[in-house]
């Protein structure tokens, strides 16, 4: 049995899963971290702390599979002949600052970080904006690494002199574990820097950004592997499984191949199984996105969509809500209690919210608490409860918050369909998987019928099939669809559709009469 771990680095927390290639989780196991934020926009997280997640998230399944593949040998001496690979999966639009040694000079600004708005309103819309979006894909907004760097450049003059190079979570993760400044496809197609089309910088984000190549990491295929850890690199991963012996070397084998993967959205479509055109994966978790999967890219004369790498041949085009699990979040907690969030009071607030007829009985949201990607890209925009009325409780304003951001993710679709086509089949990930009722809520709104594989961890098990095609045991990554098996299937109401369009009517124009007074 050959075993490829996919680890995925998110934002707030690092999953790894062990993943076999005939598609058989044997194991899984997380590390979170703290996200730091005030009220001018920051959102970041510490370098540090998530090298540490990664080592600790990789300990922990190797801890859980070494039974399970059978690696106790004749000398009771823990051997890793079943583990072929590991291979990684990261969060998008992250930006560090190092200097010339690779020690941080910042955190990592996060894709949530909102302080680059006002340069971002600045480029949008002017000629350049246009071109760079032309030939990058993404769009310009406040999320983007482009954005972010003339941030750093008008706001700490200093510090952005003083840094060697330019580089996301998983190249700082990288470099620590290989001492080489490297970056996937899929994490540089996300930048605003990288030229989609000729894989390669693009010198007029270069000009804008006010930096050169050499300050960024050499772009590299997403199937691209190294083997040779640095000692400091292995001494961590050579942790010893506790009450097993072990022989140094073969927890982790000198000569195991690490693939570098690629982005956490591409990769979600994959392990959800949407990896055919018109094939599209739903995502919610802290944030939402909905993404299809294409064979080139694909631009939007509205510059509404993105268009990322996957690997060679394959590209999502899709767009990205700021606002997914994170608004019931808030509302819960900051509303109803000021108490954290466990999973059981999440399903109770849902399930009372499950009680109230779809349509709030006139009640909308505009989910924009964090500000607004795709498709108004408008760091500026806020959250609006709209039609409130005295018969209106709790639970109604549960549901116009699963409402919301699922008509968020309704118009986005839209915008993807305008660009692509029609949409066939939804395959939903994410933690929102854990609840019947916004499923079905999501089947109603978009009309389509919604399926789940059972695994919520999408874009760790994407990075197991990448890595498992990238060693040979797929052929290409097409064959990712017989791994991943739909467990249910949502079939769609019209007659809910109905009442849910009628109140997205009103949700589309809410945002741009109040655009100005936001």
């Amino acid at each position: 049995m050959h075993v490829v771990i996919g680890i995925d680095i998110g934002t707030t927390n690092t999953k790894a899963v062990a993943f076999t290639e005939q598609g058989e989780v044997l194991a899984s196991a997380g590390a979170s971290y703290p996200v730091y934020t005030d009220a001018g926009g920051r959102h970041e997280l510490d370098p540090g702390q998530l090298l540490e997640a990664v080592v600790t998230a990789l300990s922990k399944v190797r801890r859980q599979t070494i039974s399970r593949e059978g690696l106790v040998g004749a000398e009771g001496l823990v051997v890793a002949e079943g583990l072929a690979g590991v291979s990684f999966s990261c969060a998008f639009h992250s930006l560090i600052a190092v200097d010339e040694a690779g020690i941080p000079l910042t955190r990592a600004m996060t894709w949530a970080d909102l302080r680059a708005s006002p340069q971002a309103k600045l480029l949008k819309g002017s000629e350049a904006g246009k071109r760079i979006y032309r030939h990058t894909g993404v769009p310009i907004h406040a999320m983007s690494p482009l954005c972010k760097l003339l941030w750093l450049k008008e706001n700490e003059p200093a510090l952005f002199s003083r840094a060697a190079r330019f580089i996301s979570i998983k190249e700082y993760i990288w470099w620590r574990l290989f001492g080489k400044y490297q970056v996937d496809h899929g994490i540089a197609s996300a930048t605003g820097l990288l030229d989609t089309r000729s894989l390669d910088w693009y010198p007029e984000s270069l000009e804008v950004a006010g930096i050169d190549s050499g300050q960024l990491s050499a772009p590299v295929s997403c199937m691209h592997m190294e083997s040779g850890l640095l000692p400091e690199a292995r001494s961590l991963l050579e942790a010893v499984p506790e009450g097993l012996p072990f022989r140094e070397g073969l927890l982790f084998p000198a000569g195991m191949p690490f693939i570098i993967g690629s982005g956490d959205g591409s990769l979600a479509n994959l392990g959800s199984g949407a990896v055919r055109s018109g094939e599209t994966a739903l995502t919610i978790g802290t944030s939402g996105a909905i993404r299809m999967t294409v064979t080139r890219p694909e631009d939007d004369p509205q510059e509404r969509v993105f268009n990322y790498v996957i690997a060679d041949g394959y590209y999502i085009c899709g767009g990205a809500t700021n606002n997914g699990g994170n608004v019931l979040q808030w509302y819960i907690d900051k509303v109803l209690g000021g108490k954290e969030v466990d999973e059981a009071e999440w399903q109770r607030r849902i399930e009372e919210a499950d009680t109230v007829p779809p349509g709030c009985e006139g009640l909308l949201f505009l989910p924009y608490l964090q500000g607004e990607r795709a498709p108004v890209w408008d760091g500026d925009a806020k959250g609006v409860f709209f039609g409130v009325r005295s018969l209106h409780d709790h639970r109604y304003f549960m549901r116009a918050c699963l409402e919301g951001v699922s008509y968020a993710l309704y118009q986005i679709g839209a915008s993807l369909e305008e660009t692509i086509g029609p949409i066939q089949n939804i395959y939903a990930s994410g933690g929102f998987t854990r609840s019947t009722a916004w499923l079905q809520l999501m089947a109603d709104v978009f009309l389509k019928k919604v399926h789940i594989t059972g695994v919520a961890d999408a874009s760790a098990i994407g990075a197991g099939i990448m890595g498992l095609c990238a060693l040979g045991f797929i052929e290409d990554l097409d064959g990712a669809k017989s791994l991943v098996q739909v467990v249910k299937t949502f079939e769609p109401d019209a007659a809910r559709h109905a009442v849910y369009m009628e109140n997205y009517k009103v949700f589309t124009q809410l945002y741009d009469r109040l655009k100005d007074l936001m």
